[in-house]
């Protein structure tokens, strides 16, 4: 049986520069891993067949059946596999868990199969599942241009403290696709703030938190203002630069201080919120981890 870990992801930035012809949105966003992970196995078995441990989790709707019927297909195989889901991300919550997931489906058919498909083509196939799951196909610290799967990566920032909380909302099938909906000219802007922590970045001059930028929150708290409410009350408790995660509903806060950020975390959960705590990380995606 072999185990895959799949990673969470923070958007350091977010920008939407404006409609592709294709119907697309063209984005510049600055993408990081966090320690915060789910968890799969794949096994031999004649046809696929997913198990998840966590409730509302449907496999038929899941990047991980999509990723391994495209697999089956593309490369004609006869034989299936048995995947099991362990959800250590939350559903929907703009953390990228189903495209993690699906990035280490892809891994860990490529291998179980044993078809040796190299990253081009893998990267090939993440484009055609979702604009997120080619980077977990790579992880690392990554700019992500055109729709999201065009990836340069970047030198991993310091290493962070990530407290994220998730405000009382009812998850939304289709959510991103209603968030870029809601976006309008006036949110749009030209890669430029983007472009700032790309040059941080690669001068290895640290991590900038002033410039967290995702423009989804300009459309966010006034839809959902339980979340703004979250924003405001994370921040009147001491956290700083506290901003939407993807396209939400998830919140998060950057700190370098550990103990300061357990802190926080301890706070939150004590205060009745979904709280959890990650680090940074900067790993080749997905990773090998005991089973």
């Amino acid at each position: 049986m072999l185990t895959l870990t799949a990673p969470a992801k923070l958007n350091l930035t977010l920008e939407v520069l404006g409609k592709r012809p294709d119907g697309f949105h063209e984005v510049r966003s600055v993408l990081q891993t966090i320690s915060l992970s789910d968890s799969l196995t794949f096994a031999p078995a004649d046809d696929i067949s997913i198990t998840c441990d966590m409730f509302g989790w449907v496999a038929k709707d899941s990047l991980v059946f999509k990723a391994a019927r495209l697999l089956q297909e593309t490369a004609e195989v006869g034989s299936g596999a048995l995947i099991g889901v362990r959800k250590g991300i939350p559903l929907m919550a703009g953390l990228g868990g189903d495209s993690s997931d699906a990035a280490a489906t892809l891994h860990g058919l490529n291998a179980l199969w044993g078809l040796g498909l190299a990253m081009p083509k893998l990267m090939e196939l993440g484009a055609q599942l979702g604009s997120d799951v080619p980077f977990f196909l790579n992880g690392h610290t990554a700019l992500a241009e055109g729709r999201g799967e065009v990836l340069t990566p970047l030198s991993p920032p310091p290493k962070m403290q990530a407290v994220i909380v998730l405000p009382t909302l009812t998850r939304m099938p289709g959510k991103t696709g209603q968030m870029y909906g809601a976006l309008t000219p006036g949110h749009y802007t030209d890669g430029s703030i983007t472009q700032r922590m790309v040059k941080i970045l690669k001068e290895g001059r640290g991590f900038a938190p002033e410039l967290l930028f995702n423009t989804f929150e300009n459309v966010a708290f006034a839809r959902f203002p339980v979340i703004k409410t979250f924003k405001e009350h994370l921040e009147k408790m001491g956290a700083n630069d506290v901003h939407l995660a993807g396209s939400g509903p998830a919140l998060f806060t950057l700190l370098e201080d550990k103990p300061e950020a357990e802190d926080l975390l301890t706070r939150c959960r004590q205060q009745g919120m979904e709280a959890y705590l990650a680090e940074t990380t900067s790993p080749i995606l997905p990773r090998p981890c005991d089973s």
